[in-house]
């Protein structure tokens, strides 16, 4: 057995009614639904929402949306980790069951890493399996710029490595989090607990926090629909 939450508030500021505006012709929440049922890794699909409307597109989806969210918990200022832990205990989950945290703004996730995650917090025993990729470019090389447009190196005595020479740096794909039920409740986060990264490609992943990457997700989503 194990579980799908996925955390879908209702008060986006940045893309407003993000978790449901129409991406690629059907709202951006239906297409990590699709991706959990196509996985075949869970038992059920748990959808942790604030907004009926958004249940209940949830639900035309194939998802359940069986509790409406606390105030508290849908805030701006609300991390994922107690959101899960809240519906973990709602929903009564045994200690050991796995528990998958999908975000609805991932219309990117692929089923085929759905499993490979579940795969892997079996295999390794970690406490976490998250999805993660690598920096396009050395991040011992950024550059901070101020208001006047001058630019300077963080990290000056990189300048004269060779970006063969640097370490590979990764980050948080922003896909989905694998824990057992029993360590989303403790309230340890994935970053500080030797969770394993699941590394996906670069053209799989692309955060939506803005217009300009809304409509970079939704070219990406077209030409993976097309040649996968």
């Amino acid at each position: 057995m194990s579980v799908c939450i996925i955390p879908a508030r209702g008060g986006s500021k940045r893309i407003p009614r993000k978790n449901i505006r129409r991406f690629c012709g059907r709202p951006m929440i239906a297409w990590p639904i699709r991706a959990a049922i196509k996985s075949r890794c869970f038992d059920r699909i748990i959808v942790s929402t604030d907004d009926e409307e958004i249940a209940q597109v949830a639900r035309d989806f194939g998802a359940e949306a069986p509790f409406l969210r606390c105030a508290e918990l849908a805030d701006d200022h609300a991390p994922t980790g107690p959101v899960i832990a809240d519906a973990i205990i709602r929903l009564n989950i045994p200690s050991q069951i796995p528990v998958c945290c999908l975000y609805a703004t991932a219309p990117l996730v692929d089923p085929n890493d759905l499993r490979s995650g579940q795969a892997q917090l079996q295999e390794t025993g970690a406490p976490f399996v998250l999805s993660v990729t690598t920096y396009a470019f050395p991040i011992q090389r950024a550059l901070r710029r101020d208001g006047s447009g001058t630019v300077a190196m963080f990290e000056p005595a990189q300048m004269q490595t060779r970006s063969q020479d640097l370490e590979e740096a990764w980050h948080d794909a922003g896909q989905f989090y694998w824990g057992r039920a029993e360590t989303w409740k403790s309230g340890r986060g994935p970053f500080d607990t030797g969770a394993v990264g699941l590394a996906l490609p670069r053209h799989r992943v692309q955060d939506i926090d803005t217009e300009e990457d809304w409509q970079r997700a939704e070219l990406l989503k077209r030409f993976l629909d097309t040649y996968q």
